[in-house]
């Protein structure tokens, strides 16, 4: 469904880099572009510099209304709020909205795999791109992007009818999607983001995007241990396969564990991939994403030896679970990623070894009893930091524990927690970073802040 973009004036919110992708995709292709910030342009500089060659139109420092006069579109980046009156008063005058993912899907020339949930889909994702590459050995060209990494949208004109596409979605691109991947990923839903959705039943439907336009050519992997993602199952409108610990029906397809082994199992006939002692990563929630991995890969008709293949030779992702480095006997784990309290709660299942927990950041809006109820049982300290430090000290206040058996320290920034961590921690001790918030307090993204992170760690003397 490509669009003819010539002379066409498109608004783009937000000029991060998704916005950037997308305006310059557009005015390669004849848009008349007007890329608009809230940011004043001294910081944004190094942004302009990347498409000074382009005729585009700078708005910068708010967001006027009179930007909606004779726009034929409205591309809102993902950090970009849909209830900012700009937005608002385009969907008043019935301004079509769209994105860089939505835009990506109209000219995307092959077929692609979508991968969504609240935890574990940047994981998911890197892990099936190695099992994509090792499956085809450059036969076919595998392109892995989308809220992960490089915008695809800079790639679309270079791929071809017989590359294959794996896109990581965030509910933020999803809520204005009304493309569907052909098979399309949910690994989970938990409440994330409710700051800027409000509820949990608006979150859940942005994520349902991912299956909503669906055809009965598609195919959809759920997850079965999981009520969030496996209560989407009625809106499949393809073929569903499902993954998880539990059993699986014998005339469903997917992936599953049995006799400490993960397993898959397509039109009856059932192959073993790995042995659960294979797998380097740590966690229960790390062997789920394996499971998902494989199940997708199957429908993908991606080869049992690459699947096991990758799974073997597969040792993270930067920012979740990364060891940084042993010092006086303590490890350093950056698990910057971390950004919900569900995301923390995972990392700390992950170990056995006593814990100090680096928790904080920004506030989500999400609820931490469920992951201080964990901490209380699981971890020796936790230093607070960060914009919701104040905030989870008063869940703790409130929680009352008859037995607290964590001890307490509050810092305001996480250079601060580190030195803090380096003075009570003890040799077989983890400091682990998975602060349970988003970076935006104090960074720009949760990737500099685990880099800060592991550079505070090396400096330790």
């Amino acid at each position: 469904m490509k669009s003819d973009w010539m002379n066409k004036q498109v608004l783009v919110i937000g000029a991060a880099r998704q916005g950037l992708a997308l305006a310059r995709f557009l005015a390669s292709h004849g848009a008349v572009v007007t890329l608009n910030d809230g940011r004043l342009e001294q910081d944004l500089q190094s942004s302009k510099d990347q498409l000074k060659n382009l005729p585009i139109r700078w708005v910068l420092g708010e967001h006027p209304l009179e930007l909606l006069r004779r726009t034929d579109l409205v591309c809102v980046s993902g950090g970009v709020p849909l209830d900012i009156p700009l937005i608002v008063k385009a969907v008043n005058l019935n301004i079509p909205l769209s994105n860089d993912s939505q835009v990506f899907m109209e000219n995307v020339p092959c077929p692609v795999i979508g991968i969504t949930g609240s935890a574990g889909k940047t994981t998911t994702t890197t892990l099936l791109g190695d099992i994509a590459y090792k499956a085809f050995a450059k036969v076919r060209k595998v392109w892995v992007g989308g809220n992960i990494g490089n915008p695809l949208i800079n790639h679309v004109k270079e791929m071809t009818s017989d590359d294959l596409v794996i896109l990581e979605l965030s509910s933020f691109q999803l809520e204005l999607m009304t493309i569907s991947p052909n098979i399309a990923a949910i690994m989970n839903i938990t409440p994330n983001h409710l700051d800027r959705h409000g509820t949990l039943e608006a979150y859940t439907s942005a994520k349902a995007n991912i299956l909503k336009h669906q055809t009965s050519n598609d195919y959809a992997i759920l997850n079965r241990d999981d009520r969030g993602s496996f209560g989407l199952r009625q809106l499949v409108k393809g073929k569903l396969v499902s993954f998880g610990f539990s059993p699986i029906r014998e005339d469903h397809n997917g992936s599953y564990i049995e006799n400490d082994a993960v397993w898959v199992t397509n039109q009856g006939i059932s192959e073993e991939i790995c042995k659960l002692n294979e797998i380097t990563l740590p966690g229960k929630h790390n062997i789920s994403n394996v499971l998902a991995a494989s199940a997708i890969s199957m429908v993908a008709g991606l080869s049992q030896e690459a699947i096991r293949a990758a799974i073997l030779e597969f040792k993270g992702v930067p920012h979740r679970l990364q060891f940084v480095r042993e010092w006086n006997g303590i490890r350093w784990i950056n698990d910057s990623k971390a950004t919900t309290p569900e995301g923390s709660m995972a990392a700390i299942e992950a170990f056995s070894d006593p814990i100090v927990l680096l928790l904080g950041g920004k506030d989500k809006n999400l609820p931490w009893n469920n992951l201080l109820k964990l901490v209380n049982r699981k971890v020796d300290h936790i230093i607070l930091f960060g914009n919701a430090a104040e905030k989870i000290h008063g869940y703790i206040k409130a929680m009352k524990f008859q037995n607290q058996k964590f001890t307490l320290d509050i810092c305001n920034h996480l250079q601060d927690a580190v030195i803090t961590a380096s003075k009570i921690a003890e040799p077989g001790d983890i400091v682990l970073l998975s602060p349970g918030g988003t970076s935006y307090d104090e960074f720009k993204d949760f990737e500099e802040r685990g880099e800060k992170f592991q550079s505070w760690v090396q400096q330790l003397q």
